[in-house]
């Protein structure tokens, strides 16, 4: 289990709670519908993911506090660790859209956002041919995004390995002095929130929706958007529900997928959108 000083005030601490409630019961459930993958996790696995990659960007990478984080990846369980464990160790995340990244060519001059200072790039392997000789990164990280955790096909000079390298690492992670509840926490579309307004945004959103643990939400929203984080993954940790992230959707599966997942509410599809914003109440 993950043990933080950083999750009184920040979204850390909405799994911390997680994990107290009820461990056991699916947190992420994952589809990518070209590939034909499926991958559920409990909040204890997810848990044992995130304290891994933690301590691979502590450890493995020496990420401090306020360290920035980009992320170039889809939606997808593993782009969900990434977060957490960015938030557990008092990191600043900065997800980017692989498909803007491919429709470049790369990152977008002045991104990431912010301050010139080395960070971390962790970039899906779709996309880390385009980013590989990114000169502002410190450190590349390439993500196989294999559903059975298996190694990058194509590893470029330079790049570390993700699938190869949290392995080595522990499923208890640590955290250092506490972050103030004020600190940066995440970027996205040039706006930076700290953790505290994460979770004010969270349980905001998850009140707006009627969200609660008997809750399964079907997602299929970008990760590079404040929007699509709440959805996806923070707004369900705030209410106690369970969320099914989707990507490469095929329509020919939804009333299936309805249906097997026990989905009571859908967000991101078009056409399923309701008087609470974004998302649509199934029950």
């Amino acid at each position: 289990m993950t043990t933080r000083a950083h999750d009184e005030t920040g979204p850390a601490g909405l799994l911390r709670r997680r994990l107290a409630d009820d461990p056991s019961r699916p947190l992420v459930t994952y589809y990518d519908d070209a590939a034909g993958e499926r991958v559920e996790l409990s909040a204890r696995t997810f848990d044992n993911w995130v304290a891994k990659t933690a301590n691979f960007l502590v450890d493995g990478l020496g990420a401090e506090p306020g360290t920035r984080v980009v992320l170039a990846a889809p939606p997808h369980w593993q782009s969900a660790v990434w977060l957490m464990a960015c938030w557990s160790a008092g990191l600043v995340a900065e997800p980017v859209d692989p498909d803007a990244v491919r429709a470049r060519g790369g990152l977008e001059a002045g991104e990431p956002s912010g301050p010139s200072a080395p960070y971390i790039l962790a970039a899906a392997e779709e996309v880390l041919d385009l980013v590989a000789a990114d000169a502002g990164a410190e450190e590349i990280v390439g993500l196989s995004l294999h559903a059975l955790g298996g190694p990058l096909a194509h590893c470029p000079p330079g790049v570390i390995d993700y699938a190869v390298e949290v392995r080595g690492h522990g499923d208890r992670f640590v955290a250092g002095p506490e972050a103030a509840p004020d600190a940066p926490a995440l970027t996205v579309t040039k706006t930076t929130l700290t953790g505290a307004s994460l979770v004010e945004e969270a349980r905001a959103t998850a009140a707006k929706w009627g969200l609660d643990a008997r809750d399964r939400v079907l997602v299929d929203m970008s990760f590079a958007t404040l929007d699509g984080l709440l959805a996806s993954l923070l707004a369900p940790l705030a209410s106690g529900a369970s969320v099914i992230i989707q990507r490469n959707f095929d329509k020919a599966a939804l009333d299936r997928r309805v249906t097997v997942e026990h989905v009571t509410a859908v967000a991101g599809l078009p056409g399923w959108i309701d008087e609470s914003g974004s998302l649509h109440r199934l029950v």
